[in-house]
Parts: C-alpha cells; sequence; structure tokens
C-alpha cells in the first residue's frame, strides 16, 4: 500500500512538473504567436477589443506595403554587416583572451583577470558618456566603426572562455609545443577547434544582443543609409502611429527576428551543449 501511494505521489509530481512547463511554454510562445498573426491583419483587427486571435482573411500585401514603406533590404544589410563584425570580434578577442587567462602564466594575471569580472556588474549606462566622448574624438560618429567597434570586447566572453579553455589538458598543448607547433598554430589548430561549443554559445549571445541593439546605435547614427533595424522599426512605430497601420509594424517586427529564428535553429545543438558543459566547468 505504502508503495503504490509513493508511486502515485511521484506520478501527481511528475505530472505537476509537465504541466507547470507547459503553461510556460504557453506563456512564451503565446505573444509570439500573434504578433504572427497580427502582421497579417488588418490594423482595425489589430486594436480589435477583445484582440482578435487570428485574421479574418490572410492580409499578405502587409509586408509589400512594408517595403514600400520602409527601406528594408538597406536595414538587414547595415544589421549584418555591424552584428557579423560585431560577433568575429568578440568571438576572436574573447577566445584570445580567454586562452591567455586559462593557459599562460604571467605578472598580475589574477588581478587583471578580476577587474574584468567587475567590470561586467558596471551597467552599460555608466559607461555610455565616456564610450561616446571617445567614439566622437575618433571621428567614428555616423560610421559602421563607431557601431562595431566599441562592442568587440565582452568581459562575459572572456569569462566563458576561460572557463571552458581551462578544462583543456596542459599535455595536449604541450605535445604540439614538443612538436614544435608556434603558439599562434595552437591556438588556432586545437583551441579553436575544442571550444566550438562555447563559441556557438557566445556567438549565439553576441549576434542577438547586437542585431537587437538600439540605444548605441541611436546615439551614434544620424545618417538613415546607416540605420539597422531596430532604428527602422523605431521610425517605422511613428509612422504606424499617426498612419494607424498597425499591422505594418507587426510585419516589420515578424521580419527583424527572423535571422535570430534561423540562427537558434542552426545553432540550438551547440547552443545548448555550449551552457551544460560550461555550467560544470570551474
Amino acid at each position: 500500500m505504502m508503495q503504490e501511494r509513493n508511486l502515485l505521489l511521484e506520478r501527481l509530481g511528475t505530472a505537476l512538473k509537465y504541466a507547470i512547463l507547459i503553461i510556460g511554454a504557453i506563456m512564451m510562445v503565446f505573444p509570439f504567436a500573434w504578433m504572427l498573426d497580427a502582421s497579417l491583419m488588418t490594423s482595425s483587427e489589430i486594436q480589435r477589443r477583445p484582440p482578435a486571435l487570428y485574421p479574418a482573411e490572410v492580409q499578405w500585401q502587409n509586408f509589400t506595403q512594408l517595403l514600400d514603406v520602409l527601406p528594408f533590404g538597406r536595414l538587414y544589410l547595415n544589421s549584418l554587416i555591424v552584428t557579423i563584425s560585431t560577433v568575429i570580434g568578440v568571438l576572436f578577442t574573447s577566445s584570445l583572451a580567454g586562452f591567455a587567462f586559462a593557459k599562460y602564466q604571467f605578472p598580475g594575471r589574477e588581478v587583471l583577470f578580476y577587474i574584468i569580472l567587475a567590470t561586467m556588474m558596471i551597467p552599460f549606462f555608466v559607461t555610455l558618456i565616456p564610450v561616446f566622448y571617445i567614439v566622437r574624438q575618433l571621428g567614428w560618429i555616423d560610421s559602421y566603426q563607431g557601431l562595431i567597434l566599441p562592442s568587440i570586447t565582452s568581459a562575459y566572453g572572456i569569462f566563458l572562455m576561460r572557463q571552458f579553455i581551462v578544462s583543456i589538458p596542459d599535455e595536449l598543448l604541450d605535445a604540439a609545443r614538443i612538436d614544435g607547433a608556434p603558439e599562434p598554430m595552437i591556438y588556432w589548430r586545437i583551441i579553436i577547434p575544442l571550444t566550438r561549443p562555447a563559441l556557438a554559445t557566445l556567438g549565439t549571445f553576441v549576434f542577438i544582443g547586437s542585431w537587437n541593439a538600439f540605444l548605441w546605435p541611436l546615439l551614434v547614427i544620424n545618417s538613415r543609409d546607416l540605420y539597422t533595424v531596430p532604428l527602422g522599426l523605431n521610425t517605422l512605430r511613428t509612422f504606424a502611429a499617426e498612419a494607424r497601420n498597425l499591422n505594418l509594424l507587426m510585419s516589420g517586427t515578424v521580419l527583424s527576428v527572423v535571422p535570430t529564428l534561423i540562427l537558434f535553429i542552426f545553432l540550438q545543438r551547440y547552443f545548448i551543449q555550449g551552457i551544460t558543459l560550461t555550467g560544470l566547468k570551474g
């Protein structure tokens, strides 16, 4: 009897866990699903109270009208240039610095590493003014350099890569040195291939953060030719509010999240693996 009761309690606990997970998943997915539906509605359907859950008639022309109102191709190109450059820069600097902190002994290593970690606790808004001043003094306002270069280092990225590289056996690197491999070759041929899960995880985070960045591009960019997708959506928000074309705003929002969805679909295996493994390494 006791065994049956324990089995019943265990099954109830499992059912409760799954119920909570399902409810949480629905709460997470529902706004995104409604955004997809709203991108195919008329503006009046979006503003209906209570809101409509699906369009009475699919409005595919919302996307063609959006492209007439907003140069989405140019916005995409600018965002891709900035985001891909930022990801490459962060992966390079973080992996290189992580390699140095994990496998090299030099004076002040621990102190310097803790200083880098301490910068993670400084809010972005505290450093915003001095970084903007430096960028202005360098003449990088309204340029790709101003968008990209201040973002190619990441304290979190250095920490993540250092924690991952620490687990690589020193004997493997020593064997490569005995065979005559120079340090850059060890970095490129050994460290980079063995840290792909961590690089994929970090790259995903940086891609999402850079693609969705709004405040820094808003401060640095003045020319509409250099607008990124978030800045374009901001102008579209003003236009949609004035013209009551909220369906165009929803269509633009849908197009803006497509790259991040594609990235996650292709890198989700590395993404999950990287989070799991880096959480176990000391």
